[in-house]
C-alpha cells in the first residue's frame, strides 16, 4: 500500500476518534453558568435570524464582550434546533473538527511532513484540556474564532504562494471575523511572524538576514496589527461597559503577575497530565503561596533558557513563544471574571507546546524523514489513549450538577462552584440543597456578597421573606454596587407594601446600572401603583427597549395607558402581552377592566371568565365579573360572584357592600 492510503486512513481515524470522544454530548444539556445568558434566557437569540436580532448582535456589549458572530451563530442554531441542546453541541463539535482538519492541512503545507503534522492535529483534536471549549455551548466563541484563526493561516499560505491583494484581504477578513467571534485573535499577527521564522524560513538563516528581513515582514503585517489593536480596544471597552474589569485596588499588578506565572506553569502540567480538570478555578488573590509562585517562575525560566540554548532547533523556539505569546490576553494580567485560569484558555496556545513536543521528538529521532512503522503505531496508541481520557472528561458535562460536583471534588474548597451549584439546585426547585450549598459558601467566605445574595434568594423561595431581606441587606453591606440585591430587596418591600422604600432601592440600582432591565420594569410597576403613569411610562418603555419580549412589560404598559385613560392603546399592549404569554391571568383581568371602562360588558365578562378559568382563586376577577353582571341586570350571577369574592377574601369591603345592596333590593 502507498503512503497516501495510510495518510487518508489516519485522517479518517482521527475524525472518527474525535467524534466518538464527543458523542456523549448528544445527551448533554445546557450548563447553568452562562448558557442561560447566551441562549436559554436570551430573548434576542430566541428570535432566530432577522434584521432586529442581527442589529442587536452587531451593536450590543453583553457579558463584558462584543462577539456578534457568536450571537448570530446561536440565532441560527435556534432557528434550526429551538432549545434542543444537542443541536448546539453538534455545531461546536463540527467547528472543532473543521479546525482540526485546517490545522493538519496548514502544518502539512508549511512543513511537508505529514506524520508530525498529524500528531499535532491529533493532540489538538483529542486533548482533554480542549473539552471545555467544545462541550460548553457558551464557548462557541472559542471554537468559532479558532476556525477563523485556522482559515487566516490557510489564506496566509495562499498569499505566500501568490502574493496578490485578494489573498491579503482574505487574511484580514478572516482575522476580523475571528475578532467578531472572540478577541483572542489579537495575537494572530505575532503568530504569523513566528511562522515566518519557522517553518516558513522567511526570516533567513542567520542573524544578519533576520535583522534585514524582520522590519519588512512586520510592515507587511501592519494592517493586521492595526485590526488586532482595534479588536483589543473593543474588548476593553466592552469589559469596562459591563464593569467586569477589577481595578488595581482589588487585584494589584503583583498579584496578577503571580497568578499569571502560576497559570502558565499549571497549564503545562495539565497538558502533560490531563487529570483533575474542572470548570472553574477560583482566584487565590493575596493567598497564593510564594513557594508555588517561585517554583512556577523557575520552571518557566528553565524551559526558556533550555529553548534559547538549543535555539538551532527552530521548532522549539517557535512553539514556546507561540505558547507564551498567545496566552497573554487570557493570562490574568488583564483580569476578567473571578477565575485564576480556565482550561478553555489553552485552546490555541497549547498548539505551540504540541509543536515543541512532536517536532522536537521528530528532529531527535529524524522521524520527519522516515515514515517508520513505530511512528504509525505510536500515533494509533496516542489517539486511543486521548480518546478514552477525553470521552471520560466529556462525561462530566452530562449535566450541570455532575460537572459542578466533579469540579468541587478536584479543586477542593471552591466557593464559586458551590455558589453556581446552589443556583442550579434553586433553578430546579431543590431549595434545601441550594441552602446547603450557599451555607458552605458562607462558611468559607462569610462576607461573600454573592453567597449572601444567593442565600437571600433561597430563603425568598422558601417564603422566609424577613430573613431574605436581612441577607439582601448584608449582601449590600458587603458590596454596595450589587445591583441585583437592590432590585430583589425592592421586590420584597413591595410585597410588604413599602412602595416608597422600594422606589428608592430601584432608583439606587439604576444609578449603578442604568441598563438594568429588571429594575426599570419593577420601578415602572410600583410607580403605576402610586398613580404616577407618566413617570412609570419612562421606565417601562426603557425596559421594553432592553428586552422587547417580556410579557410583563407589555402588561404594565397597558396598565399605565389605562391610568392615563388611553384604553385603546392599553388594549394593544395587553394583546401583545398575551401573544408572548397566553396564560397570563393578570393580563386577562386587566383587559376585562379596560373593556368595562369602554362599556363593552360582554367582552369584559369574557376576559374575567378566562382569568378565573386559569386561576380559580382570583378574587379580583370574581369581583369585577360581579360588577359586570350587576350592570347587565343579572342579579343572581352578580350575587354569586360577590359571595365567591368574600369566600376567598373575607375582608373585601367593596364586595360586601355590593352584596348587601343587591340582597336588600
Amino acid at each position: 500500500m502507498n503512503s497516501s492510503y495510510y495518510r487518508w486512513a489516519a485522517v479518517i481515524l482521527l475524525l472518527l476518534a474525535t467524534t466518538i470522544a464527543y458523542l456523549p454530548l448528544k445527551d448533554s444539556g445546557f450548563f447553568d453558568l452562562d448558557d442561560d445568558v447566551y441562549v436559554t434566557e436570551n430573548p434576542w437569540i430566541q428570535q432566530g435570524l432577522n434584521l432586529n436580532s442581527i442589529s442587536w448582535a452587531m451593536t450590543s456589549f453583553r457579558e463584558g464582550v462584543w462577539n456578534p458572530l457568536t450571537w448570530i451563530s446561536f440565532m441560527l442554531d435556534y432557528q434550526l434546533f429551538g432549545l434542543n441542546p444537542a443541536g448546539y453541541h453538534l455545531t461546536n463539535v463540527v467547528l472543532h473538527l473543521g479546525s482540526v482538519l485546517l490545522l493538519l492541512g496548514v502544518l502539512c503545507r508549511m512543513t511537508g511532513a505529514f506524520w508530525p503534522s498529524f500528531l499535532v492535529a491529533a493532540l489538538f483534536a483529542l486533548h482533554p484540556l480542549n473539552v471545555e471549549s467544545v462541550a460548553w455551548v457558551t464557548e462557541r466563541k472559542n471554537v468559532l474564532s479558532t476556525l477563523f484563526w485556522m482559515l487566516s493561516l490557510w489564506t496566509y499560505l495562499e498569499y505566500l504562494r501568490k502574493p496578490i491583494w485578494k489573498h491579503y484581504v482574505g487574511i484580514t477578513g478572516f482575522l476580523i471575523l475571528g475578532l467578531m467571534s472572540k478577541q483572542m485573535l489579537v495575537t494572530l499577527p505575532c503568530a504569523l511572524l513566528l511562522l515566518d521564522y519557522w517553518p516558513l524560513k522567511r526570516l533567513g538563516k542567520n542573524w544578519k538576514e533576520f535583522k534585514e528581513r524582520l522590519p519588512r515582514l512586520v510592515l507587511e503585517k501592519l494592517p493586521l496589527f492595526v485590526v488586532a489593536v482595534g479588536g483589543g480596544l473593543l474588548t476593553l471597552t466592552a469589559a469596562h461597559f459591563d464593569r467586569s474589569l477589577p481595578g488595581l485596588d482589588s487585584l494589584s499588578l503583583g498579584v496578577r503577575l503571580a497568578n499569571a506565572l502560576l497559570a502558565y506553569a499549571l497549564y503545562l502540567k495539565k497538558m502533560v497530565w490531563p487529570l483533575g480538570l474542572g470548570v472553574f478555578y477560583p482566584h487565590l488573590g493575596n493567598t497564593m503561596s510564594p513557594q508555588a509562585v517561585a517554583l512556577a517562575l523557575l520552571v518557566l525560566v528553565g524551559i526558556s533558557l533550555g529553548v534559547w540554548g538549543g535555539r538551532k532547533s527552530s521548532c522549539l523556539v517557535v512553539g514556546w513563544l507561540w505558547y507564551l505569546g498567545t496566552l497573554v490576553p487570557v493570562s490574568g494580567l488583564i483580569q476578567v471574571g473571578a477565575h485564576s485560569m480556565a482550561d478553555r484558555h489553552t485552546y490555541i496556545p497549547a498548539i505551540g507546546i504540541f509543536i515543541m513536543l512532536i517536532w522536537g521528538v521528530a528532529e531527535l529521532t529524524q522521524a520527519v524523514r522516515l515514515q517508520t512503522a513505530w511512528l504509525k503505531i505510536t500515533s494509533l496508541f496516542l489517539i486511543l489513549c486521548l480518546m478514552v481520557l477525553t470521552r471520560q472528561q466529556v462525561g462530566y458535562w452530562e449535566d450541570s450538577i455532575t460537572l459542578l460536583e466533579h469540579t468541587d471534588s478536584v479543586t477542593g474548597e471552591n466557593h464559586t462552584v458551590h455558589n453556581i451549584l446552589g443556583t442550579t439546585f434553586l433553578k430546579r426547585g431543590n431549595v434545601d440543597s441550594a441552602i446547603e450549598s450557599f451555607s458552605r459558601v458562607l462558611k468559607m467566605r462569610p462576607h461573600s456578597d454573592r453567597g449572601l445574595y444567593n442565600m437571600a434568594l433561597a430563603l425568598q423561595a422558601q417564603g422566609k421573606i424577613e430573613e431574605a431581606a436581612q441577607y439582601f441587606a448584608r449582601a449590600l453591606l458587603s458590596n454596595p454596587n450589587l445591583v441585583e440585591a437592590y432590585n430583589n430587596l425592592g421586590i420584597i418591600l413591595i410585597a410588604q407594601e413599602r412602595q416608597e422604600n422600594a422606589i428608592t432601592l430601584f432608583e439606587a440600582a439604576l444609578k449603578i446600572d442604568p441598563g438594568m432591565q429588571q429594575a426599570h420594569g419593577n420601578l415602572g410597576t410600583v410607580l403605576i401603583s402610586q398613580g404616577l403613569a407618566d413617570e412609570a411610562l419612562v421606565h417601562l418603555l426603557k425596559s421594553l427597549e432592553l428586552n422587547p419580549y417580556k410579557a410583563r412589560t407589555y402588561n404594565n404598559l397597558g396598565a399605565a395607558m389605562d391610568l392615563q385613560g388611553k384604553s385603546a392603546e392599553a388594549l394593544i399592549y395587553y394583546r401583545r402581552a398575551l401573544e408572548l404569554s397566553p396564560s397570563s391571568v393578570l393580563t386577562y383581568n386587566n383587559m376585562g377592566k379596560t373593556y368595562m371602562d369602554l362599556g363593552n360588558l360582554d367582552e369584559a365578562a369574557a376576559y374575567f371568565a378566562k382569568a378565573i378559568a386559569i386561576q380559580p382563586g382570583l378574587a379580583d376577577a370574581y369581583f369585577h365579573l360581579g360588577l359586570v353582571r350587576a350592570d347587565q341586570g343579572n342579579i343572581q350571577e352578580a350575587t354569586s360572584h360577590f359571595r365567591q369574592v368574600l369566600q376567598l377574601d373575607p375582608a373585601h369591603g367593596e364586595a360586601q357592600q355590593h352584596l348587601t345592596a343587591l340582597t336588600e333590593e
